[in-house]
């Protein structure tokens, strides 16, 4: 993610919290629409943010340096456009805490989330499908 989107992504962030506290929200309350670009994870708060405000989270821990994690990626971000679950990025280059938090032990692994506990892990690349029926059976 280039240093521009990072600086967009900030204060889209800052502006939802003002707007929450405005009109007297909480995003613990209930769950917010899903964005249909995938979030990409700058620090382990921002990632605890995106896996408690959003119902069903897939989270895909990746390198730059993966080609694996590049297949996957067109597929990460058709599921944001396409359902209703959020889609997390988490560079394990940058954020080697959070892998090593959730046991990532090689990219890509993916890892489901449903009202902020994990539900499955997945390592290696999947299709399309199969992740599909995995977000929706959470989303039930």
């Amino acid at each position: 993610m280039s240093e521009a989107e990072d600086t967009l992504e900030a204060i889209r962030r800052k502006k939802r919290q003002e707007l929450q506290q405005q009109t007297g929200e909480s995003s613990h309350e209930e769950s917010a629409d899903a964005p249909s670009e995938p979030i990409y994870i700058d620090s382990p708060d921002h990632f605890q943010e995106v896996t408690s405000k959003y119902d069903v989270v897939l989270t895909d821990f990746y390198a730059d340096w993966c080609g694996p994690c590049k297949m996957l990626e067109p597929i990460v971000e058709e599921l944001a456009a396409e359902t209703d679950a959020a889609m997390a990025k988490v560079d394990v280059d940058e954020q080697q805490a959070l892998a090593q938090q959730y046991r990532v032990q090689g990219v890509p692994t993916m890892v489901l989330f449903a009202q902020g506990e994990v539900a499955e892990q997945i390592v290696g690349v999947r299709e399309k499908s199969d992740l599909q029926r995995l977000i929706e059976r959470e989303l039930q």
